[in-house]
C-alpha cells in the first residue's frame, strides 16, 4: 500500500476519533453542569439565550465559587443560628411580616458567616447556585414574598410560605450543604 493511500485512510479515521472525543467531552461537561446546578442549569440556559452562553455562565460561576473561602460553621455558631431560627419562627405568630424580614436577615448573615459574599440578591443567587442549585427556587420564592411584604402587599399565607422557603436554604447552609432540600412544588 502506498503512503498516499495509507494517509487517505488514517487521516479520516483520526478526524472521526477527534470529533467523537470532542462530542463526548462536551456531553460530559454538560452532564456535570446539569448535575451540579440542578434546575438552575435550565433556568440559566434559558436566560442566556443559548446553551453555550448558559454553560459558559455556569462555568464562570464555578470559577468564582472556587475562589471563595466557603467554610463550615463551628458547632457553637451552628447552635446559635438554630436558636435564632427558632426565635424567628416564634415571632411569626404575632408579627409575620417582621419574622419574614428577620428570616431574610438571618439567612444572609448565615451566608456571610459561611464565606459567601452578600453584596446583592442576584450575586447571592449566582454564588449559591454552585453548591445549592436545588434550593435556589426556595430562596427566590422567599425573597419575592419578602419584597411584597416590604410594600405591605403579602398575604399571611404568602408570608408562611416564605418562612418555609427560607427554612429550606437555612437548613442546607446550616448543615454545610450536606442535606438536599426538596424541589419546590407549585
Amino acid at each position: 500500500m502506498s503512503t498516499g493511500t495509507l494517509l487517505a485512510i488514517i487521516i479520516p479515521i483520526v478526524v472521526v476519533v477527534v470529533l467523537i472525543a470532542v462530542v463526548v467531552s462536551m456531553m460530559m461537561r454538560r452532564r456535570h453542569l446539569r448535575e451540579r446546578f440542578g434546575p438552575e442549569y435550565e433556568r440559566t440556559v434559558q436566560g442566556a439565550g443559548s446553551r453555550m452562553a448558559g454553560e459558559r455562565e455556569l462555568r464562570q460561576r464555578e470559577r468564582r465559587h472556587d475562589a471563595l473561602e466557603i467554610k463550615p460553621l463551628p458547632p457553637a455558631s451552628r447552635d446559635r443560628y438554630a436558636r435564632e431560627w427558632t426565635g424567628v419562627q416564634q415571632e411569626f405568630v404575632d408579627r409575620p411580616q417582621d419574622a419574614v424580614h428577620d428570616a431574610d436577615r438571618l439567612v444572609t448573615s448565615l451566608m456571610h458567616d459561611r464565606g459567601y459574599p452578600t453584596e446583592g440578591f442576584e450575586q447571592q443567587m449566582k454564588d449559591l447556585s454552585v453548591e445549592h442549585g436545588r434550593t435556589l427556587e426556595h430562596y427566590r420564592a422567599a425573597h419575592e414574598v419578602e419584597s411584597l411584604s416590604t410594600r405591605r402587599q403579602a398575604t399571611t399565607e404568602q408570608l408562611r410560605g416564605a418562612m418555609v422557603h427560607y427554612r429550606a436554604l437555612f437548613d442546607e447552609l446550616l448543615s454545610d450543604g450536606g442535606g438536599r432540600a426538596q424541589p419546590l412544588r407549585s
